[in-house]
């Protein structure tokens, strides 16, 4: 016999199980038809779900149904203790055999093969449990019934003799409507218990949710509501979702109520502003069908209030300035998009204001003065127009204005009195005070105006010419400008040359520089850069480099000079061994870039081998400009083996003071002192006064356009120690150089 304690776990965990699922007069009834089919004394039902791992038997007598869990005088008839016939089957199925039952996505024949073999080891071991009983019992297996989740194995007992008769043929499919009914039965009985259970779990599990919830009956009320509902929504049971919201949103609720309703989606969602306590929350409404049976749908509700604000913020951050409040780059082209596109277009004029001198604000006072400067700007700014007319800041110190009703006469008039009345307005920040300027270009906008890019392009480009003509003033756009005509071309260029470095339409040319004392071996020469047009036709440096420095291209171009003229060297090393000197120009706006200052170290430390033949040339202007600046490209290049050259000297000195901070291997004379040396007493003078300056100072000259053998002999009489120009060599094709063995100019 088995242990009390163990019968008593057992009883308790299965009482509950049986007796709701056999307590139905309809089974009752069943049973005992089944009995008086089968012409037996009871049947033996042993229950398995075996999701749960729950396995029950229990025996059912003719003409009453009784489950003997709490009757162990009745459960002794059999020999079979109530707590041993369930634990033996629960011990078959869960520890041996619990893949015996058949599977639902087994073919048929494999399912009969499995309960088949079922039914034969469970009668093996009843044998083996029940041999010992002094009762006479047969037992046929009759069928195993599954049905949804309830598994029953149906065992008719009768009293002959000792021993059992198996009959492991039997047939594993249904042979009497009596039995089905009996399953089906049990299996209702089961499911019911089973959605009561789930309704009440889904009923706790509503009320905890963290999310505001309501059903919502077919009549668009509300029939119940969570914690979180009742907490924060302006809600009650059985009010009207629609008597919450605005009149202008009902239809939006009533098809997204509609589309749940009739199937098109199975959850739908809307976004509708509620009035609460005096203030507009914005929530998220979203509709599925709810699992019940009276076409009810739940809602869910989320508070959307923090995304629509920052949405709000966004949309201002998006169209205005946040600094001074004024409308952005953006917002002022869409109004100026919206006047142009405008049915009947007004007369209108477009400004665009650029500060004097801000930089020099902001390194001189820090940036946080500079933010100062701009909200003074702008309020007087908004002051000094006229009502109506839009003043909007473009970014950094730029400013537009959008004039209507305005021709060139009043908007030149507008213009004078702003950039009046900004001049005598001073900043003062600490205990320095800044004067303020302003540089101010105007277009028209009329009938001819097509886009905004044109008319904003046109008053940038004045506002160009008005900087350039000395600041503090204002220029007017005129298509037949020769100052705009020249501005113009330069734009195009700055495009051509953003195309061609894109394209590589770019050729390295060379001129010689010829010693006129010395007896080199090898060539000095100066690399010089041509844009090659897509007709093949050159395009000289004087046309496009004046528009690589005014957009900032010009360290871009020096960068593919130089990284081509080393991937040259390297494939014709052979040449440039033979090399005496290599220079190449940088421009000022390189000087001043920290980035391509770091690339050009790197792209020299990396040809060790060829950077000893080369030399680089800044300008005079440059240099005393950015005299920092150029003392840290020497100190940059000396190291490596690099000389320094300084280029058009003369054309802008005052005075030598600057050549003591700068140690200069070479210096080129400005080619306006040299071609009239031989006709100018004064030219002929500041070329030998450059010459002993060299001496003194160990640097050697260079005399540039040399246009005749006379020049060369003068220039080496005077001491000038190198000649450049059309009469010792034109112009030509790196790619066209095949040696870099020098041939004498000057043999006498």
């Amino acid at each position: 016999m088995i242990d009390s304690e163990l019968e008593s776990i057992w009883v308790s965990k299965q009482s509950s199980e049986l007796s709701r699922l056999l307590s139905s007069e309809q089974v009752a009834t069943e049973v005992e038809a089944l009995q008086q089919q089968l012409g037996c004394d009871g049947v033996i039902v042993i229950l398995s779900q075996v999701s749960e791992h729950i396995t029950s038997g229990f025996v059912l007598q003719a003409n009453a149904l009784k489950v003997y869990e709490n009757n162990r005088q009745n459960a002794e008839i059999l020999g079979l203790s109530l707590a041993s016939f369930p634990i033996l089957c629960e011990q078959l199925l869960l520890n041996q055999h619990s893949g015996l039952f058949p599977d639902k996505d087994l073919e048929p024949e494999s399912r009969e093969v499995k309960q088949s073999h079922f039914s034969v080891r469970l009668i093996d071991e009843l044998n083996q449990f029940i041999t010992s009983s002094t009762l006479p019992i047969q037992l046929h297996i009759n069928h195993t019934v599954v049905i949804g989740n309830s598994r029953l194995c149906l065992v008719p007992y009768q009293h002959q003799h000792k021993g059992i008769v198996a009959q492991a043929d039997a047939k594993f499919y249904l042979v009497n409507e009596s039995a089905l009914t009996l399953c089906s039965q049990v299996e209702l009985t089961r499911v019911t218990e089973l959605l009561n259970n789930k309704e009440l779990q889904y009923l706790e599990l509503f009320q905890q949710l963290p999310v505001a919830c309501a059903l919502i009956d077919k009549d668009n009320n509300v029939s119940k509501q969570n914690q979180v509902a009742n907490q924060n929504l302006p809600l009650h049971l059985n009010q009207s979702l629609f008597s919450v919201i605005n009149s202008d949103d009902h239809l939006l609720l009533e098809d997204c109520l509609h589309i749940v309703r009739e199937g098109a989606l199975h959850q739908s969602w809307c976004e509708i502003p509620l009035i609460i306590a005096g203030t507009k929350h914005w929530y998220k409404m979203s509709f599925c069908r709810a699992l019940d049976i009276e076409n009810h749908l739940l809602m869910m509700v989320e508070d959307i209030s923090e995304r629509y604000r920052l949405a709000d913020e966004l949309s201002f951050q998006s169209n205005y300035d946040p600094l001074t409040g004024l409308p952005n780059r953006v917002q002022f082209e869409a109004m100026l998009e919206e006047a142009i596109d405008a049915k009947d277009r007004l007369p209108a004029c477009v400004a665009f204001l650029d500060l004097d001198q801000f930089q020099v604000i902001n390194d001189v006072s820090g940036h946080k003065a500079g933010d100062e400067l701009l909200c003074q700007v702008s309020k007087r700014l908004s002051l000094l127009l006229r009502t109506g007319d839009i003043v909007a800041r473009l970014g950094g110190d730029e400013f537009g204005i959008l004039m209507f009703y305005a021709d060139k006469e009043s908007a030149e008039l507008v213009a004078k009195r702003i950039c009046q009345q900004l001049s005598e307005h001073e900043f003062i920040w600490g205990e320095i005070t800044h004067n303020v300027s302003i540089s101010m270009g105007l277009s028209e906008l009329d009938s001819r105006t097509s886009d905004i890019y044109s008319i904003m392009s046109q008053a940038d480009a004045a506002c160009r010419i008005a900087k350039e003509g000395g600041r503090n003033r204002w220029h007017f756009y005129c298509k037949n400008d020769p100052q705009m005509h020249q501005l113009y071309n330069q734009m195009l260029a700055s495009v051509d040359i953003i195309s061609a470095l894109a394209l590589n339409q770019f050729e390295l040319f060379y001129q010689l520089i010829e010693p006129l004392s010395s007896d080199e071996s090898g060539i000095h020469m100066e690399i010089l850069l041509r844009m090659v047009q897509e007709d093949g036709r050159y395009v000289s440096p004087g046309v496009f480099l004046p528009a690589a420095e005014r957009y900032n291209l010009a360290s871009k171009i020096d960068r593919w000079v130089i990284d081509n003229l080393l991937k040259w060297g390297a494939r014709h090393m052979e040449i440039w061994e033979q090399l005496s000197m290599v220079s190449v120009n940088l421009s000022a706006l390189s000087l001043s870039d920290s980035k391509f200052m770091s690339w050009l170290e790197m792209r020299l430390m990396v040809e060790p081998e060829l950077v000893s033949k080369l030399c680089f040339e800044i300008t005079e202007t440059a240099a005393v400009s950015q005299l920092e600046q150029a003392t840290a490209l020497i100190d940059l290049l000396k190291p490596l083996g690099c000389k320094l050259a300084l280029d058009d000297f003369g054309s802008g000195f005052s005075s030598f003071a600057y050549l003591k901070c700068l140690d200069v291997d070479y210096v080129k004379i400005d080619g306006q002192f040299v071609v009239n040396v031989c006709d100018d007493r004064s030219d002929k003078a500041i070329v030998s006064a450059i010459c002993q300056l060299g001496k003194d100072m160990d640097f050697e000259v260079i005399g540039e356009f040399v246009e005749s053998e006379t020049i060369g002999q003068l220039l080496r009489e005077l001491g000038v120690d190198y000649g450049q120009g059309y009469a010792i060599g034109r112009p030509a094709r790196l790619i066209e150089l095949s040696s870099g063995v020098r041939s004498p100019w000057l043999l006498n």
